[in-house]
């Protein structure tokens, strides 16, 4: 329970988290920042890290001078694509046998499956802006020895999508007073936001096993 509520005041107080870190470790900011993305994306264990409201609240900083807008960007590209093929990687390696392992959800692969059957390669770029499937597509990927040449085309585009998308958003919007001023109910909307297709295919999934 204390994790949870660790969690939760993490998501929500992210900017106040944020400025503490650069103040303590200035340039090293950036090594976290991308070890963060790069766990998210990259470590199928590891699917609940703030990936969406960190790359807004990133930009917000920039934006503020006390991070590189450009390098940050690039950084971030790099964390994203870089785990994403980590993830294929490490799914691919263990195919089948990823369903045997304890503490990999077998819910979460199966949806990521589900995903995949119904948006085919695209979802990889699709997954990037979904919490969770964002963390388990390339690990399914890899496990249905989806081709990496196929892959690594989606992983490119839809991590540098994902990243420019959520980090200019912050950039050009977050030090608008009002968003500075309410800044835990703006994260809450961008996780809102996020959570939408999953409440949305949780819900058809839903009517279609009624019917």
């Amino acid at each position: 329970m204390d994790f949870v509520k660790s969690m939760i005041d993490l998501f929500l107080h992210l900017d106040e988290y944020l400025a503490r870190i650069i103040s303590d470790y200035g340039t090293w900011t950036y090594g976290i920042l991308f070890t963060v993305i790069f766990v998210e994306t990259g470590l199928v264990i590891m699917p609940i890290l703030p990936g969406d409201s960190l790359l807004f609240a990133a930009g917000t900083f920039a934006a503020l001078g006390s991070l590189n807008i450009g390098f940050l960007l690039l950084l971030l590209i790099a964390a994203a694509f870089l785990g994403d093929t980590v993830n294929y990687s490490i799914g691919h390696y263990l195919g089948e046998r990823a369903y045997n392992i304890k503490w990999i959800k077998k819910e979460y692969l199966d949806k990521t499956h589900a995903f995949f059957e119904k948006h085919g390669g695209k979802a990889i770029f699709l997954a990037r802006f979904v919490p969770i499937v964002r963390t388990f597509a390339p690990f399914v990927a890899g496990i249905g020895k989806m081709s990496y040449s196929y892959f690594i085309t989606y992983n490119l585009v839809g991590g540098v999508t994902w990243v420019l998308l959520f980090t200019l958003a912050g950039f050009f919007f977050g030090n608008i007073p009002f968003v500075r001023a309410n800044f835990e109910y703006v994260i809450i909307v961008i996780i809102f936001i996020s959570v939408l297709p999953m409440v949305y295919e949780w819900l058809k999934a839903r009517k279609e096993a009624r019917q």
